[in-house]
């Protein structure tokens, strides 16, 4: 009886247990990123010395210190140069790399395709932050491990034209210096073909004239996002122009902060109210902020780091771990299908 209740049990065993598949694709798949170590993150930055850059570096690598062992971020600073980053790239390729988070020098969409071409031929997610394209292509909408990650510029010029609107109305008197009843301007834009700059200038200003406010552009200076370019351009622009100059619009706080150190060695914006330009910027990082407390500066619109980073990290380990990007996460795709925006938080001072 005993010999039959063995054979019994071991035929119970070989029905119960299931036939090994060799095929497996999701589960192994899963099971493969359930027991991975460290996710190994490429980060190719255009300009590191860049403060919203510089925070965002910040930002992900306190999320790797609170997610010890789960992730690891490497990042490769191009200073500038898209061959630079391009020859980063195809180094990191023969490396051992399991996403790629990039900031592009360049946003031309030529340069977005060759990026999503090389990714795909290893099945590598990529995640561009901050790198709109001016066109959306096939590449972009087909490669199911491909996202941006960005802002809506449109929301930061609406909120930018807001808030010097504001100020234009309430100190109306001191700005308008010639007393001509119109907002004489200097635009600081990041490029000239940039989708983010290209928005944030002109729904800055369409925004102030749908208030009733009357514009006069005295220059438009394109700065490519630099402090120092900045600073150049409008100490030339106060040589030419003086005290026509009634207010500075700039397309982020880095040459914000450049045009109030060009003001400042000719003795604007310091003890002295009289002798006062108006500054605006966009991204709310610290150091604006800072001088606009202090005075110096006058307002910006503020996009959190943390909240494009956060974002960075949620949907880019959901890439590595073949989940939908959007699983278990509150963001969602704009009309293009793979464009996540992250809101502006509002403006310091609040309009």
């Amino acid at each position: 009886m005993k010999i039959v209740n063995k054979i019994m049990f071991i035929i119970i065993i070989f029905v119960i247990i299931p036939k090994p598949n060799n095929n497996c694709t999701n589960l192994c798949i899963s099971s493969n990123a359930a027991t991975r170590k460290s996710v190994n993150v490429g980060v190719l930055v255009s300009d590191i010395t860049d403060p919203y850059i510089s925070q965002i570096k910040q930002d992900l690598e306190n999320i790797q210190k609170d997610n010890a062992n789960k992730v690891n971020f490497t990042f490769f600073d191009a200073k500038g140069n898209q061959a630079t980053q391009n020859e980063t790239l195809d180094t990191l390729l023969k490396n051992n790399i399991d996403l790629f988070l990039v900031n592009l020098v360049d946003t031309n969409t030529h340069t977005i395709d060759n990026y999503i071409d090389s990714v795909k031929q290893k099945g590598i997610p990529l995640i561009l932050f901050n790198s709109e394209p001016l066109t959306k292509t096939n590449q972009m909408i087909g490669y199911k491990k491909f996202a941006i990650i960005t802002t809506n510029p449109k929301e930061a010029g609406n909120l930018q034209g807001k808030l010097i609107s504001d100020i234009w109305n309430k100190y109306k008197s001191t700005i308008d210096k010639n007393g001509d009843d119109t907002m004489q301007y200097v635009m600081l834009q990041g490029e000239l073909d940039n989708i983010g700059a290209i928005e944030r200038t002109n729904s800055s200003i369409s925004t102030i004239k749908n208030e009733g406010i009357k514009t006069q552009q005295l220059a438009l200076q394109i700065c490519n996002w630099n402090q120092e370019l900045a600073k150049n351009a409008v100490e030339s622009l106060l040589l030419k122009l003086g005290n026509r100059i009634e207010l500075i619009i700039s397309n982020n706080d880095a040459m914000a902060i450049g045009a109030l150190e060009a003001l400042q060695k000719h003795g604007y914006n310091m003890v002295d109210k009289s002798k006062y330009i108006p500054i605006f910027g966009v991204d709310g990082i610290p150091s604006a902020q800072d001088l606009i407390i202090k005075g110096f500066m006058t307002g910006t619109v503020v996009e959190d780091p943390n909240d494009t980073a956060v974002a960075l990290y949620t949907v880019g380990m959901n890439l590595v771990n073949n989940k939908s990007p959007l699983e278990d996460t509150p963001y969602k795709f704009d009309e293009t299908g793979f464009i996540i925006r992250i809101p502006y938080r509002g403006t310091f001072p609040k309009s």
